[in-house]
């Protein structure tokens, strides 16, 4: 993580430098861009978890009738020396999980379906797995990750913008170019999130001693969701769950998860 971090703000870093030298400390418009796309960062966080948990209804998932859940979580947590994230269930129509928040502010989302799908060693290592990304700041290196692509598409909007005629062709001229540093950008932090689920799967698999289960569960899950036709998760809170994948090369690239036969392939290897 501390290598992702470093390549994340190698690339801020670079934006900030290359405006400073094309600007100087002259372009107040510039940086009140940059602040404020640094400002969005936070706030994209803080809206973004309540926004997950509000799209799928999630509730408190009961101490009382789930109490192996509570208990497991209590253990890893215990041995990881975690705070126990907040443990919710909602009906999202397929079987999933996903898991938002940070370190000590964690929040876990169990569907319903997939209470009722696994068994429960498979469900464990599906729990271990959502642990696993809050214990490693996935989420927040995510959004992180996400700002410092607008940050770097604002940079060479203005570049193009302002190193130009500033007529109407360089104002089109750097809305492409920005929207390509951006997608340039996004296409390595989703390559991070990506192999962030490969180190969560092998944490998982540590937790529970076993890569096995959790490579049943990932079977069952995707059955499950091919199945499926009333899913109730968007877009954006599909790329915080365990399961969600492109089909074709483009989505691939610009696909959140690894492809799932690969990551059962890891998992039993």
């Amino acid at each position: 993580m501390a290598i992702v971090g470093s390549i994340l703000f190698a690339f801020y870093s670079v934006a900030v430098v290359a405006a400073w030298a094309f600007f100087g400390q002259t372009n107040t418009i510039l940086g009140i861009a940059i602040v404020g796309s640094v400002l969005l960062v936070g706030v994209q966080y803080k809206i973004g978890k309540w926004a997950a948990l509000r799209s799928v209804g999630a509730e408190d998932l009961s101490e009382q009738q789930y109490p192996q859940i509570h208990q497991f979580v209590e253990r890893v947590c215990r041995d990881k020396g975690m705070k126990k994230p907040n443990l919710k269930i909602a009906s999202m129509g397929v079987p999933n999980a996903f898991a938002v928040g940070r370190r000590g502010n964690g929040t876990v989302v169990i569907s319903s379906e997939l209470i009722q799908l696994l068994e429960r060693e498979e469900l464990e290592g599906v729990i271990a797995h959502e642990l696993a990304h809050i214990d490693n700041r996935d989420v927040v290196m995510m959004v992180i990750g996400q700002g410092i692509a607008s940050v770097v598409g604002i940079v060479a909007q203005y570049i193009v913008l302002f190193t130009g005629d500033n007529d109407i062709a360089d104002f089109f001229l750097a809305i492409i170019v920005g929207n390509l540093v951006q997608f340039f950008v996004m296409l390595f932090v989703l390559a991070i999130s990506r192999y962030r689920e490969y180190v969560a799967d092998a944490d998982a698999r540590r937790i529970v001693n076993s890569g096995d289960p959790l490579a049943r569960a990932l079977e069952k899950i995707k059955q499950g969701n091919e199945r499926a036709r009333d899913s109730k998760i968007d877009e954006n809170v599909n790329a915080l769950c365990i399961f969600g994948e492109g089909q074709g090369l483009l989505q691939k690239l610009v696909s959140t998860h690894p492809p799932t036969e690969k990551r059962i392939q890891r998992l039993r290897s």
